[in-house]
């Protein structure tokens, strides 16, 4: 994993980070509370730019970020500073996930595609393990790409 990947003064596991290592810091470690879905806008960045992006929108917004992970399987790492998920990869390994339009932080990602299946969406990538807990991708009957995900504590508690 390239080392611009690993969070200043956030990895929060005080290990070494290697490719195969999520590393997951989380303000709320579990979405099952909340009340309606959390809307996140995709910023995306190139490498060894995320902690001055993250910086920059915390500025502008007032607030901190309340999350920081890796995600090894896709080559990225991702921070969210308010209603904004910020995306840090080559421009090879983001391609496939600028084809989303956003991003809903839900109470069951299970929920969400069973009313979205029956209100006529189009499963585009199946309910599946994402280092912050499940999620899947889906086309709305309008068109509009969303990808879901449910937040859980890992394995660690975190």
């Amino acid at each position: 994993m390239n080392a611009s990947l690993v969070p200043l003064g956030r990895r929060g596991d005080g290990g070494a980070m290697n490719a195969d290592t999520t590393v997951l810091w989380r303000v709320n470690n579990d979405s099952s509370r909340l009340t309606s879905p959390r809307a996140l806008i995709r910023v995306f960045t190139g490498p060894g730019t995320l902690e001055e992006l993250t910086a920059r929108y915390e500025r502008v917004q007032g607030v901190e970020r309340d999350m920081w992970f890796t995600y090894p399987a896709a080559r990225l790492a991702l921070a969210v500073v308010g209603g904004f998920l910020l995306i840090e990869g080559e421009p090879a390994d983001v391609a496939r996930f600028r084809e989303v339009d956003g991003t809903l932080l839900v109470d069951s990602a299970g929920a969400h595609l069973e009313r979205l299946t029956a209100e006529g969406g189009e499963v585009l990538d199946p309910l599946h393990a994402v280092p912050t807990g499940a999620g899947f991708t889906a086309r709305h009957p309008d068109g509009t790409i969303v990808e879901y995900v449910e937040h859980r504590p890992d394995p660690r508690g975190r």
